[in-house]
């Protein structure tokens, strides 16, 4: 679902290389990107959604997150799986309507949390599982809606990076320190912004987000502190487009094996509604 920018660069590709899963088809609310899309895919584009509803097992969506919350909700109920972006919606409510679809369907779902799937992050978890981090920090910053850049889309712009790169960032520190008890923000989301957060086992994180920084390339960094010393991981480096293939061959693969298999991925929609709580909590700090 999507033929947009993130739709183009990533989901189709992805799909449509992947030897677990058949690219059955596109539809988008627009029918005119969606048809060019398909025909780059060699595919087909649905003009109506129940249609493609019906010639499939499982959706991916790269839509909007306000519209990923409405048809992510009536593709459970039709009894498909979901491949989610993040953040699952704009708001807590929409995203704990789309959990409970997904509960009383019974549904197997996946997010598309990226960076979760490159080898050197995997590895870096891992790592701070013995490292047994008090303390840590991130900072995320880029240019990403500035000018005629692709992620230049309009609900980035107006909500900044916060609900963009904020998935990304919490979900890591969540997973890297131990799970985020309390959590503030300073500043402003279209900006600059900074996160404090507590963990629940007495550590503390903090984060520098921004997606509207004028500048050449981007800063990804995340560094742990721990009794035994330093763990750091960053962007970049000879590998990068390796692993960036790894993780796209790895998660249409890891959905097909939790839609088989029938269990829960460790990367549901039900991580997506913590994330999505840690983010409107920070919100309403800023409020």
């Amino acid at each position: 679902m999507g033929a947009g920018p993130w739709a183009a660069m990533f989901h189709a590709p992805m799909l449509a290389r992947s030897p677990d899963v058949d690219l059955v088809g596109i539809w988008a609310r627009r029918p005119e990107p969606a048809g060019a899309l398909a025909e780059r895919r060699h595919t087909v584009a649905f003009e109506d959604l129940d249609a493609l509803l019906d010639a499939v097992d499982a959706v991916a969506l790269a839509v909007p997150p306000d519209v990923q919350c409405e048809l992510a909700v009536r593709a459970a109920r039709a009894g498909k799986h979901l491949l989610l972006e993040k953040p699952l919606g704009l708001d807590l409510a929409g995203a704990t309507e789309l959990v409970a679809a997904v509960e009383e369907s019974g549904v197997r779902t996946q997010m598309v949390l990226t960076r979760r799937y490159l080898p050197s992050t995997i590895s870096f978890l891992e790592q701070a599982a013995a490292l047994t981090p008090y303390g840590g920090r991130a900072a995320a910053i880029s240019g990403a809606v500035l000018g005629d850049a692709p992620f230049a889309t309009p609900w980035r712009i107006a909500h900044g990076a916060l609900l963009d790169v904020g998935p990304h960032v919490l979900d890591l520190l969540d997973a890297a320190i131990g799970p985020i008890g309390d959590i503030s923000a300073r500043g402003d989301p279209r900006r600059y912004l900074v996160l404090d957060c507590e963990h629940r086992n007495g550590a503390v994180s903090q984060a520098a987000l921004s997606i509207s920084q004028p500048m050449d390339g981007s800063i990804w960094t995340f560094e742990l502190y721990g009794p035994t010393g330093v763990l750091s991981l960053a962007d970049g480096g000879p590998d990068a487009a390796e692993e960036y293939n790894t993780a796209l061959a790895s998660i249409p693969r890891q959905l097909a094996e939790v839609v088989r298999s029938g269990a829960d991925h460790p990367l549901d929609a039900r991580r997506g509604l913590h994330l999505q709580d840690l983010i409107e909590r920070a919100q309403r700090s800023l409020a």
